[in-house]
């Protein structure tokens, strides 16, 4: 019996095997969110839990909490406590994405319906967050243009669907390069790291969460231009 334990903890995958499946996602999600999915990915492995299960967690973690942003935007409730269910709470729901993915390539539990259902709830929770962003700027300031609102939810979508689009055989890459410098750079681009500042901003200054809907629609407006002219001349040259 001793023995068979034994053998049994031996064969169990550590959170470093999830890990080294990652699929990396900037310096921020490389360094901590798929991290912290891999010690879930690791622990869901060992109670049997199946890779959709996190996948709703994630689901319902990040609606739970935007709805509860959205919740106190307009109360009398202290912001910075608002701030503080953003910053923890979507941080959480990352990494249960994270894990997700790790948990079935480690398990061998891949399929096309696991993958389309993870797009689908990403795509739930980030116009939850959205939706939750757009309210705090709002209600700090009524007068923010509605037009602005509206093209920060169209742009702030071009991360997911250029993400999609990196992981066929057709994926390509305007920079190339994995220095150091260029990936601080792209931070502007690493999910973990915008939610980390969206978080952050609601918790401490939430009144500049208008200038962070400005900042990301022209952040996501210029690299969707960029890449529909880096594409396009690729196209071209084809």
């Amino acid at each position: 019996m001793h023995s068979a334990t034994l053998s049994a903890e031996h064969t169990t995958p550590s959170a470093g095997a999830f890990y080294r499946t990652n699929r990396g996602g900037g310096l921020f999600s490389e360094g901590l969110s798929q991290r912290a999915g891999a010690v879930f990915a690791a622990a869901a492995y060992r109670l049997g839990v199946p890779p959709t299960a996190l996948t709703v967690g994630n689901l319902v973690i990040g609606l739970a909490t935007s709805a509860v942003v959205v919740a106190l935007a307009s109360t009398t409730v202290p912001t910075w406590v608002a701030g503080l269910v953003a910053l923890l709470g979507w941080q959480l729901a990352y990494a249960l994405d994270c894990a997700d993915g790790q948990l079935a390539r480690v398990a061998g539990k891949t399929s096309p319906a696991g993958a389309r259902v993870d797009v689908l709830c990403d795509i739930a929770v980030q116009i939850s967050l959205v939706t939750a962003l757009s309210a705090v700027a709002v209600d700090q300031h009524p007068s923010t243009a509605s037009w602005l609102v509206a093209l920060f939810a169209s742009t702030w979508m071009v991360n997911l669907v250029t993400s999609v689009m990196q992981s066929g055989p057709n994926a390509a890459s305007m920079v190339t390069s994995t220095s150091l410098p260029v990936r601080l750079v792209k931070l502007v681009r690493d999910y973990g790291a915008v939610i980390f500042l969206a978080g952050l901003v609601l918790l401490v200054v939430p009144q500049w969460t208008v200038w962070l809907l400005v900042a990301f629609t022209v952040i996501n407006g210029g690299f969707l231009l960029a890449s529909i002219a880096f594409t396009g001349r690729s196209a071209l040259r084809s």
